[in-house]
């Protein structure tokens, strides 16, 4: 669970603000300051993982509060939330480490869908955390016990993970190892460009012809979607029989959005016919490219 602290010399929005975070289950407000300066000794003090901040304070503002935080070792992150409009001071905000700018007056369901965003892109940053701190330890493991081993191979390295998602033998499965190989050697950024881009890239793999290509996309998405929707029951059916099983704790809430895991998990003990359903493709590639992406660079 998240932690925050809200930084705004508005008491109303202070309290709008707590308690959309609090009602919409998406962590613990541990601390509120109505002042830049006052914000800082709470955030160090508290050392929340998102600070949501006011732009403009009488004492100090958003900017410089980040600026004086970030100079003192505080790495969490920050959500500035204004009624200013001008880009420039948007753009100096940005600059200066804010994730996302809300614009004033606070809306519920936008404030909500974008803390979403922060908790899923914090999951997702720690997982690497936890990655990298596991690879590191075996790096050391493996120059005790001798010499370095092959660097393993895209495939390699994401083969395991499809199969335990229990989708390695699926048609799906090769266009998502493509796109993942097309995303390490020809991608410089770690964010994923739009999926119908990932989706030619998987169909140029085999096909050259031009018509040939635009009609493999199609089924590029179709085979892509079945496999993930395939992965979701497998990690579902898991978390029904063992709530506690660590590939349900592992996969379940990195890869798929937790309402579809649910719903999932009540079509199964309903024993329901399953329905087509949704899954957020973008995300389970997202999180394969990352974590693929972090082992490739710890070899």
């Amino acid at each position: 669970m998240l932690t925050y602290c809200i930084v705004d010399d508005d008491a109303v929005s202070r309290r709008m603000l707590q308690t959309i975070v609090e009602n919409s289950e998406l962590g613990e407000v541990v601390s509120t300051a109505g002042s830049g300066v006052e914000g800082t000794q709470m955030v160090l003090q508290t050392r929340p993982d998102v600070v949501l901040i006011d732009l403009l304070m009488p004492d100090q503002d958003g900017i410089e509060t980040i600026v004086g935080l970030k100079r003192e070792g505080y790495q969490g992150k920050y959500v500035m939330i204004s009624q200013i409009e001008n880009k420039d001071m948007i753009g100096k905000a940005y600059q200066a480490g804010v994730e996302f700018y809300i614009q004033k007056p606070i809306n519920r369901v936008e404030v909500a869908a974008v803390l979403k965003k922060v908790c899923e892109q914090w999951k997702i940053n720690q997982y690497l955390r936890e990655i990298k701190d596991s690879l590191a330890k075996l790096d050391v493991f493996n120059r005790e016990a001798g010499p370095p081993r092959k660097k393993p191979t895209v495939r390699e390295t994401v083969q395991p993970i499809l199969m335990d998602l229990g989708i390695l033998g699926d048609a799906g499965s090769r266009d998502i190892v493509d796109i993942i190989e097309h995303l390490i050697h020809h991608s410089k950024v770690e964010a994923l460009p739009p999926l119908r881009e990932l989706y030619e890239a998987a169909a140029r793999v085999h096909k050259s012809e031009s018509l040939e290509v635009e009609r493999e996309v199609k089924a590029v998405e179709q085979r892509i979607r079945r496999a993930i929707m395939a992965a979701l029951a497998q990690v579902a059916s898991i978390g029904l029989s063992d709530y506690g099983n660590p590939k349900f704790e592992h996969y379940a809430p990195l890869y798929f959005d937790f309402q579809d895991i649910r719903l999932k998990m009540k079509e199964i003990d309903e024993d329901r016919m399953q329905d087509k359903g949704k899954v957020n493709i973008k995300k389970f590639l997202q999180v394969l490219y990352l974590q693929t992406l972090d082992k490739m660079n710890e070899n």
